[in-house]
C-alpha cells in the first residue's frame, strides 16, 4: 500500500486532501488568536468558507468509482464519524450547568420564547414546502432544529444519528451559512439597535453585580473560545484527560449499542446479520447525557481547554462536510430546501421577537439569545463586543450551553413526530 502510494500521484493527492483536514483547523484557530478580523468572522464560519473553497476548486474531486475516491470516502466518513461524537462530551464538560437554577426571569423567557419560535417555524415549514421534493425533509426538520435551537454540534450529531445522506448535509449546511451569514453581519453592522427600538426594555435583571461593590462585573468578550496557549499549556495532560474521558463515553456508547444489538431491540444489518451494529442514535444519545453528568462534577468542569479541543474536532468535520458541497446540486429541490431554511429564520426569529416583546425582554438580551440559538455559543462574544454591553454575555452564554445540551433531543423528537 505504500509503495503504491509513492508511486500514484492521485494516492498521493488523497492523502494530502486528508492532511489538509487536519492542518487547515489549526491554520483557522492561529487565525482566530492573531487576527480580530477572524475573531469577528468566528471559526465555525471560516472552516465552512474553507471546506466549500475546497469544493469549488475541485481540490477534493476524484475519478467517479476509482480506488482513489474509495479510499477517500471511507477516510471522510470514518474522520467525520469520529469527529463529533468526540467533540460532544468536549464541549459540554466546562458547562456549569447549574447556573441554569440562578438564571433571571427574562433569561428563561428568552430561551423559551427562541426556542418555541423555532419549533413552530419548523413544524409549519414541513408542511408548507414538503410539496417541494426535498430529500430526507424528516431528517432535515430534525438537523435544523438541532441547529436553531443549539449548534453546529447538533446539526452534526442528529445527521449522524439519523444516518441523512451526506450530499444532503452539505446542501443544507450551504444553505444554513449562506442565509444565516448576512444576518449575522446585519447584527455585527449595527442592527442591534433596530432590536434595541423594538424591544426598549431593561435588560437590569441580566447584570452581574458585585453586591459588596455594587458594581457590574463583566466577563471577558472572548472566554468561549479562548485558544491562548492551547497548545503550549503546562496544563496539557489535563487537556488529554478530558479527551480520554470523551473516549470513554464513545466506547460506553458503541458498548451499549452492541448489547442493544444483541438483546434485538436494534435490528440487525440486512447485508451481514452476524455483524455488530454501532447505532448512531444510540451512541449520540449516550454521550450527551454522560457529557452532561459529568459536567455537574467540579473538577470534570475544571479540565482546561476541553471546549476550544472539542471545537477543534467541530472545525475539522465542519471542512470535511463544506468540501462535498455541489454547487451543481443547487437546483430543483435544493432550492427547497434553501427557501424552508430563510423559512426557519424569518418565522423563529418574529415569532421569538413578539414572545420578549411580550415579556418584556430587552432588546439586548434578544439579540444574544438569538445568536447563541441560531449560531452557537461561540458567536455571542463577538456581537457583545458589538453591541459594547459585555453585561448580557453570561445569559447569551447560558442559553446557548442549553440549547447545546437540549438541541439533539428536541431534534430527535420532531423527526418521530414530522415522520
Amino acid at each position: 500500500m505504500g509503495e503504491q502510494i509513492i508511486t500514484n500521484p492521485t494516492m498521493v493527492r488523497v492523502v494530502l486532501c486528508l492532511a489538509l483536514y487536519i492542518l487547515l483547523p489549526f491554520i483557522i484557530v492561529h487565525l482566530f488568536i492573531r487576527r480580530k478580523w477572524a475573531q469577528k468572522v468566528g471559526t465555525v464560519v471560516m472552516a465552512y468558507a474553507a471546506g466549500i473553497l475546497m469544493a469549488l476548486f475541485g481540490v477534493v474531486h476524484f475519478p467517479v468509482d476509482s480506488m482513489e475516491e474509495l479510499a477517500f470516502s471511507q477516510w471522510q466518513a470514518t474522520m467525520m464519524n469520529i469527529a463529533v461524537p468526540l467533540a460532544i462530551p468536549l464541549m459540554l464538560f466546562n458547562c456549569d450547568f447549574k447556573l441554569w437554577t440562578k438564571a433571571l426571569p427574562k433569561t428563561i423567557w428568552s430561551l423559551v420564547g427562541g426556542i418555541v419560535g423555532v419549533l413552530i417555524a419548523v413544524v409549519s415549514g414541513f408542511f408548507i414546502f414538503r410539496s417541494r421534493g426535498i430529500p430526507e425533509f424528516d431528517k432535515v426538520a430534525s438537523m435544523m432544529t438541532g441547529i436553531y435551537t443549539g449548534g453546529t454540534m447538533n446539526f452534526n450529531a442528529l445527521g449522524a444519528a439519523l444516518g441523512v445522506d451526506k450530499s444532503v448535509m452539505a446542501i443544507v449546511l450551504a444553505f444554513e451559512m449562506v442565509l444565516t451569514t448576512p444576518y449575522i453581519i446585519f447584527i455585527l453592522g449595527g442592527g442591534f439597535r433596530l432590536f434595541r427600538r423594538l424591544l426598549p426594555y431593561s435588560d437590569e435583571t441580566t447584570h452581574s453585580t458585585n453586591r459588596h461593590s455594587n458594581q457590574s462585573i463583566e466577563a471577558p468578550v472572548h472566554d468561549v473560545e479562548d485558544y491562548g496557549r492551547m497548545f503550549r499549556s503546562n496544563n496539557w495532560y489535563l487537556t488529554l484527560a478530558g479527551l480520554g474521558l470523551s473516549i470513554l463515553f464513545l466506547a460506553v456508547g458503541a458498548g451499549l449499542s452492541i448489547l442493544l444489538w444483541k438483546m434485538g431491540i436494534i435490528p440487525a444489518n440486512a447485508e451481514n446479520p452476524e455483524k455488530p451494529v454501532l447505532n448512531e442514535l444510540v451512541i449520540i444519545l449516550t454521550i450527551t447525557t454522560l457529557g452532561l453528568i459529568a459536567s455537574f462534577f467540579k473538577k470534570v468542569r475544571e479540565l482546561p481547554k476541553t471546549f476550544e479541543l472539542g471545537m477543534f474536532f467541530i472545525l475539522v468535520f465542519s471542512i470535511i462536510v463544506a468540501s462535498m458541497f455541489d454547487y451543481h446540486s443547487i437546483q430543483g429541490s435544493s432550492v427547497g430546501i434553501g427557501a424552508f431554511v430563510l423559512w426557519i429564520i424569518l418565522c423563529g426569529g418574529l415569532i421569538h421577537l413578539l414572545l420578549c416583546r411580550l415579556f418584556h425582554v430587552g432588546g439586548d438580551l434578544f439579540t444574544v439569545s438569538q445568536i447563541a440559538l441560531l449560531c452557537s455559543p461561540p458567536f455571542v462574544p463577538p456581537v457583545v463586543g458589538a453591541m459594547g454591553n459585555k453585561r448580557v454575555l453570561i445569559s447569551g452564554l447560558v442559553i446557548g450551553l442549553i440549547g447545546y445540551a437540549v438541541g439533539t433531543y428536541l431534534g430527535i423528537a420532531i423527526y418521530y413526530i414530522l415522520s
